[in-house]
């Protein structure tokens, strides 16, 4: 029999199903969260991986789309490769655990998470997010949990958590927090210009949730917990790092990791390298280990320069960002370019304006988003840190770093009654060393504004770090850190935000968790520093959008008609819409009630579509003048096509104010002639006169 636990969830019920399925697994959970039903498993192999010095977690989070009553599109009818939204679920269930493993544990661990059915009141990525730490927790795994997981939105000023699909909607904050039974270990967050105090609270609010979900996974491991399983050790051998310290004492060591240029610091820390595995040649048993040995040195080295000398490797200070410059309109003819640099890290962004039409499909569990008009993609090639590896597409880094930025723009963009175009900003990485996703965030705001896109504020981003000591007071916060610094230090909080607020934070860290002043000291430095950075570089290189689109960007002009009239201006399987595409070169989009854009580069392209389809939707009255083609002769007068799909008819004696006997002696096919509308005739058909034009 398996055994089943409940509790009460911002007002829904949370399900743990142990035992019932998946038993093979190290640990198993079927979760149901309202009618949302998540199988998270945890799986470990029995012996570590040979030849690695990291440790081999996998984190999958399988959307299947049976789960919301939906078939896939496209020919195969089956899932392909993970969507977006589930490489960055797979990130964030990642980055809160991976600090609670063993950092000597080198067996494979998976873990697994399928979506088995969808209550779109009760998110399928925070049952995912739970079901991962308690089957990890249950699990004969090492692994220092339980860490819980809260989502917190804002509606009208008030925190809501988990909230609903209506409630997300009304939200200015989508925020996750996921905490240990102390503190605070994953923070991830869009904001519309929510006040840093405001988000602090967030942040701790949700903590305060978070400790309610440890105390019910406390009683389920009390039942079903494994005792933890014996593993292998790779931690360096003391006996290596004493050896080391004697061929290379501090003092060398600091030298060579002290300085301000990347390839200075790596070309230094070669050298030592290659001259230790040559002095160490005879003790073959320490050569597997010799690079991490050569690292957690260098790490120790930096850790106690920072933290009790209160020296930086390139000699800043704590507070101190490294130096900066902004310029647009790097690119001809795209239709928006700008490019940040701060220190070793630069990015170039170009933004890429297009009609509606053109907005990213969304095939995905949730069934209030179908699409999206504001797409940021991040690219990160070898080049960028001095390497060279084939290039096989964007990664789950690329994605979560695309993703980041674009949260971070979305709450400022126009909407579509202001901008009625679907924007595109492709943010390439020419040099890295620390926190290239922030500096994107900077280059596509100025990329943006340089397209002429109606922003309501410039958005700035920075990262800060952090190394820790013994104590949870012995700390320090680091604004700016470059990649020394991150892959030493204990943390990378990354903050995005105009002047009036946030609209962005992910965080990163290695070790069990921040305190509250360690958070708060953080987003303070980041407001800082972010402000510096708008007034006293972005701000100089373009303070405000551009008051319209550059000439290679497509024009747009709107009208609204009458939705009732979306039949005639589409016409009989497309023929008339089509048709006027073909005279005009325009792109037309026609939404549910009625808005119409027209797309093009040539103003008067755009003009004759408009009047195109103004035509076709008037409600013909006599005294309206057209311009009508003729498009064919009869006996008693000529059919002429003043809009497409719209004819009306001339009768021989309104073609002149002379008698005439024939048609032809007049008009031949495919004259263009100045009509006025008589009203229509007894067969319901439009009359025009030539002869009456005034």
């Amino acid at each position: 029999m398996y055994k089943s636990f409940s509790m009460e969830l911002a007002g829904r019920t949370l399900t743990v199903d142990v035992d019932r399925v998946a038993k093979q697994a190290n640990g198993a959970v079927l979760m149901h969260y309202g009618d949302t039903t998540v199988l998270a498993t945890a799986t470990a192999s029995e012996k570590p991986r040979e030849g690695i010095d990291f440790f081999p977690l996998s984190v999958e989070y399988n959307e299947r789309l049976y789960s919301v009553g939906k078939i896939p599109g496209g020919f195969n009818k089956r899932e392909g490769k993970a969507s977006e939204n589930a490489i960055l679920t797979d990130r964030v269930i990642d980055r809160p655990m991976r600090p609670l493993f063993p950092k000597d544990y080198r067996n494979d661990v998976t873990l697994e998470n399928l979506v088995l059915s969808v209550d779109q009141d009760c998110s399928p990525e925070l049952t995912a997010m739970l079901g991962a730490a308690i089957a990890a927790t249950i699990s004969d795994i090492p692994f220092d949990g339980p860490c819980a997981t809260t989502q917190v939105g804002m509606v009208d000023g008030e925190f809501v958590f988990n909230p609903t699909a209506a409630q997300k909607e009304a939200s200015d904050l989508q925020l996750t927090v996921a905490s240990t039974r102390d503190k605070v270990i994953m923070i991830e967050a869009g904001a519309n210009e929510v006040p840093e105090a405001k988000m602090i609270d967030a942040i701790f609010a949700a903590h305060e949730v978070n400790q309610e979900i440890i105390k019910f996974i406390d009683t389920i491991v009390a039942e079903c917990g494994k005792e933890k399983h014996s593993y292998t050790s790779f931690a360096v051998p003391e006996e290596l790092f004493e050896a080391i310290k004697e061929l290379v004492p501090q003092e060398e060591m600091e030298a060579a990791v002290f300085t301000d240029d990347k390839q200075t610091r790596e070309e230094n820390i070669r050298v030592i390298t290659d001259r230790l595995e040559e002095a160490l040649a005879e003790k073959k048993e320490w050569l597997p280990f010799l690079g991490d040995a050569v690292y957690q040195y260098q790490k120790k080295t930096v850790r106690k320069m920072i933290l009790k000398d209160h020296k930086r490797p390139d000699g800043r200070a704590i507070n101190q960002i490294r130096p900066l410059a902004a310029e647009i309109d790097l690119i001809p003819r795209v239709h928006g370019s700008a490019m940040f640099t701060r220190g070793q890290t630069q990015i170039c962004t170009i933004t890429t304006l297009a009609p509606l039409s053109e907005a990213q499909r969304l095939d995905g569990l949730d069934e209030a988003e179908t699409s999206k008009r504001y797409m940021h993609h991040y690219n990160f090639p070898s080049y960028s840190v001095g390497e060279t590896r084939p290039s096989r597409g964007p990664g789950r880094r690329e994605i979560g770093h695309g993703a980041l930025a674009e949260r971070a723009l979305l709450p400022v963009l126009p909407s579509e009654e202001q901008f009625p175009y679907a924007i595109r900003t492709v943010s390439e990485t020419f040099e890295s060393n620390g926190s290239t996703s922030q500096a994107s965030v900077c280059a596509s705001t100025m990329s943006l504004m340089t397209a002429g896109v109606p922003i309501k504020r410039p958005v700035a981003g920075i990262s800060c770090g952090l190394v820790t000591g013994e104590t949870d007071d012995d700390y320090l916060v680091l604004t700016d850190i470059q990649g020394l610094e991150d892959f030493f230090g204990d943390m990378d909080f990354k903050v995005a935000g105009t002047d009036n607020g946030i609209t962005a934070i992910q965080m990163d860290i290695k070790i069990h968790g921040l305190t509250r002043p360690i958070i708060e000291e953080a987003i303070a430095r980041t407001k800082e520093a972010r402000t510096f950075i708008l007034h006293g570089v972005m701000e100089e290189a373009i303070a405000q959008p551009r008051p319209e689109v550059g000439p290679y960007a497509p024009k747009i002009i709107q009208l609204q008609i009458d939705p009732q009239k979306i039949g005639d201006v589409v016409g009989q399987r497309g023929k008339t819409i089509n048709a006027i595409i073909d005279q005009t070169g325009v792109k037309i989009d026609i939404s549910d009630d009625g808005a119409v854009s027209i797309c093009g580069t040539e103003q008067e392209s755009m003009n004759k579509a408009m009047e195109m389809i103004r035509i076709i939707t008037t409600d013909f009255e006599a005294g309206q003048v057209f311009m009508g083609k003729v498009v064919s002769i009869k006996e008693f007068g000529a059919f002429l096509e003043f809009a497409p799909g719209k004819e009306g008819m001339v009768h021989i004696s309104k073609i002149s104010k002379h008698r005439i006997n024939r048609v032809e002696d007049v008009l031949t096919l495919g004259d263009v002639v100045k009509v006025v509308c008589l009203g229509k005739d007894k067969m319901g058909r439009i009359s025009f006169s030539m002869k009456d034009v005034k």
